[in-house]
């Protein structure tokens, strides 16, 4: 009995992969199968909607790389990071200044003026911690100095500035980078809430819009388009999440945009394209995920910038075309982004590429000889042939 549900959860969860909720029930075993919401891959927003789990003894492998680490954490994290790590580094150097000033005696000439102490004028803790900071953020108070007769104050204060120089530098430059980060200006950075499939110069493509929303511009703008759907090798292998590249003009160059103005993106579907069997009836009742990744580097900061949108198959459109956005006015051309995500519907074969092309490749009967007649054609003439040799003869 154990087994038995073992394998209809093993059942269920296949099934839950390609977005459909069967009932394992045998009551119901003969229903047709629901349609369930199905669950992205990547978000609109470009969150990719994966999560590490049971990484065991290879969460070790973040800490060699503890920079990075620091960098991807959320800014919650990173402030408090910051203001831990600045605490106890100052709590701990002013308890050292407060040991050496206690193991030499000075907290017990505190007011005597015929004593040398250690550093002068720190006589308990909050003096000590009063030192520290004046000497580490270079204040200069003058009232608190270390004397010439304290070495062991000498060697600490030195440990005390390469310490304070290398945590400055690792928090500071941690807080710098991910401030300077282009996450943000990815925001900047529009694609169309849909993709659209109609044709563009007799042949049928599929096609999005990007936009920059910034004056400035994206350097070496580069565009990529990856195909997510779950497969079955003739093998047997099932491959939940597999990868196919749609091409969108890498053999001509047409993937490197000059986004200046919203551009569209144009994949054309042919007999290399994994859309080539898809037609608007088969769009229905297919499942498939297309992320598009915008890579280019900030005109202002010369930092490599990536944005991520993805299209399910209820965001393609079919039949449609996107509004034009672009007019000319006086010494300029001004882009209506109101516009951005609208489309309108235009004239588009329902069938697939492969049907349309199935159907120019049949033979036509009139144009077409039968092999048969031709044969006979072909005989004909050949008696005609020894016929004319015979009489010749």
């Amino acid at each position: 009995m154990a087994q038995s549900n073992f394998k209809a959860q093993n059942v269920s969860s296949l099934f839950t992969l390609c977005g459909c909720v069967v009932n394992t029930n045998r009551a119901s075993s003969f229903s047709a199968p629901v349609k369930k919401k199905r669950q992205r891959f990547v978000e609109k927003n470009g969150r990719c909607n994966v999560q590490h789990g049971n990484l065991g003894g290879e969460t070790s492998r973040y800490l060699s790389d503890l920079f990075t680490t620091l960098v991807d954490l959320k800014w919650r994290w990173n402030l408090l990071i910051f203001i831990l790590t600045y605490t106890i580094a100052w709590l701990v150097m002013a308890s050292m200044w407060w040991v050496i000033a206690y193991i030499r005696g000075d907290l017990n000439h505190g007011h005597d003026s015929s004593y040398t102490p250690c550093v002068a004028n720190v006589y308990n803790f909050p003096s000590a911690f009063l030192f520290f900071i004046e000497t580490e953020a270079t204040i200069g108070y003058g009232y608190r100095y270390i004397t010439e007769k304290c070495p062991e104050g000498i060697i600490l204060f030195l440990f005390q500035s390469l310490l304070g120089s290398i945590v400055d530098a690792f928090l500071i430059g941690c807080m710098f980078i991910k401030m300077s980060q282009p996450k943000k200006r990815a925001e900047t950075l529009m694609f169309s809430q849909d993709a659209v499939i109609s044709l563009r110069d007799g042949k049928l493509c599929l096609m999005f819009r990007v936009g920059n929303l910034r004056n400035s511009h994206m350097v070496s703008a580069q565009i990529r388009c990856k195909l997510i759907k779950s497969r079955q090798t003739p093998e047997g292998e099932f491959l939940p999440l597999d990868q196919c590249e749609l091409d969108v003009g890498f053999g001509t160059g047409a993937d490197q945009l000059f986004l200046v103005s919203p551009l569209t993106i144009c994949h054309e579907i042919n007999p290399k394209s994994p859309f080539f069997d898809l037609s608007q009836r088969s769009l229905m009742s297919e499942q498939f995920e297309i992320v598009v990744i915008l890579e280019g580097i900030v005109e202002t900061t010369g930092m490599t910038c990536q944005a991520r949108t993805s299209y399910t198959e209820d965001e393609v459109l079919w039949g449609h075309r996107f509004l034009p956005v672009m007019s000319l006015e006086e010494g300029f051309f001004r882009v209506d982004y109101s516009q951005f995500h609208s489309t309108f519907e235009v004239p588009t074969p329902p069938y697939s590429v492969k049907e349309h092309e199935e159907k120019n490749s049949l033979p036509s009967p009139l144009s077409t000889p039968t092999p048969a007649l031709t044969e006979s054609h072909g005989e004909k003439e050949e008696s005609s042939d020894e016929s004319e040799t015979v009489l010749c003869s």
